[in-house]
């Protein structure tokens, strides 16, 4: 915790320093939600951890701002392999500073069908984490993983299932065309968007057989109760049906 405290300190320094900013430090959800609809023309930066950045991208995308809005990351906490993995520096100062003279860069995403977004990749089963599922809000947890900074300056791999995860029986359709059926066990499938073309890397690991590749733009996966871990922070379902769709150049996040 200390650590965390010192690089939220090292980053505010480096912002105020090369900008005029002005630094939020939200009481909970709520209190995020309201700075974050109150940032006008002004670039926030998300100074916390993965779930910090999903939170702030899943607002702007439910109050369809996302459009128009481009973020920049300093990654604090121990849960910003998300963050690295899009190109976000690992340095609290390098980080700091890139969010000042980044270039914004247009990124795609997945969007399922109750409106939830995925910005890195998802897989089914889920990586075995009881923390994962755990309580997500609370004060406790945006006090120690996160704050947001709002700033004036103009300016995946995905988790592998285990291998022993039993296989399940689960119905995989691309664009509308089914590409592996109930009568075919599969031990994982990942989904991930690509490089800003409009297009999900689909792989599907079968029992007994070898791994599936495709690249889609819808990809919807039917079954018995499944769950997937999203972006390796949280954990969604159980449900028996679900779509991805890919948004291509949905949201903008400013990088070396």
């Amino acid at each position: 915790m200390r650590a965390d405290g010192e690089s939220v300190r090292i980053a505010k320094d480096v912002l105020c320093a090369g900008s005029t900013a002005k630094v939020c430090l939200p009481e909970g959800p709520a209190d995020f939600a309201k700075v974050l609809a109150k940032r006008g023309v002004r670039r926030p930066v998300v100074v916390g951890d993965d779930r910090a950045l999903l939170r702030a991208v899943s607002l702007l995308h439910r109050e369809r701002e996302l459009a128009g809005a481009v973020f920049s990351m300093v990654p604090v906490g121990s849960a910003v392999s998300l963050a690295h993995s899009l190109g976000v520096p690992a340095g609290t100062v390098e980080a700091a500073r890139s969010a000042l003279d980044g270039a914004p860069r247009r990124l795609d995403l997945l969007v399922d069908d109750s409106d939830g977004v995925v910005l890195g990749g998802l897989s089914i089963p889920p990586i075995a984490d009881p923390s994962a599922s755990g309580p997500q809000d609370g004060r406790h947890w945006w006090r120690t993983c996160g704050s947001l900074v709002r700033n004036l300056a103009a300016r995946s791999p995905l988790g592998a299932e285990g291998d022993e995860a039993p296989a399940a029986r689960l119905r995989i359709e691309v664009d509308g065309t089914t590409l592996v059926d109930l009568d075919q066990p599969v031990r994982g499938v990942s989904v991930a968007p690509s490089a800003g073309d409009g297009l999900a890397r689909v792989e599907v690991r079968r029992d007994g057989a070898g791994p599936v590749c495709v690249r889609a733009r819808t990809v919807t996966v039917t079954g018995t109760d499944f769950r997937y871990r999203a972006d390796q922070v949280t954990i969604g379902g159980p449900v028996r049906r679900r779509t991805w769709s890919v948004r291509a150049r949905a949201w903008g996040l400013a990088l070396p």
